[in-house]
């Protein structure tokens, strides 16, 4: 029996399940939740397409040093600077 989740749980897993990184079980919670939940549906959806678009401009965008260095702070995404 697949456990439920609340809105707040899934977002500890979220980042994993987008990656395709989670476990199984995790997997099926979030898409239990998803199949009852339209707002973290759309959360998701939005997700997937943001980081979609992000990896395809990816090599495109080249982004001064300084703009990059506080984009990523500013995303708390400070373990992916060089």
């Amino acid at each position: 029996m697949i456990e439920h989740v609340n809105c707040g749980e899934m977002l500890h897993s979220l980042s994993d399940y987008i990656d395709g990184e989670a476990q199984e079980a995790i997997c099926a919670m979030i898409e239990s939740h998803m199949a009852e939940c339209q707002d973290c549906r759309i959360m998701v959806d939005t997700l997937r397409k943001t980081v979609s678009l992000y990896r395809e401009q990816e090599s495109r965008l080249d982004l001064p040093q300084g703009v990059r260095t506080r984009l990523f702070y500013s995303l708390d995404l400070n373990e992916w600077l060089d």
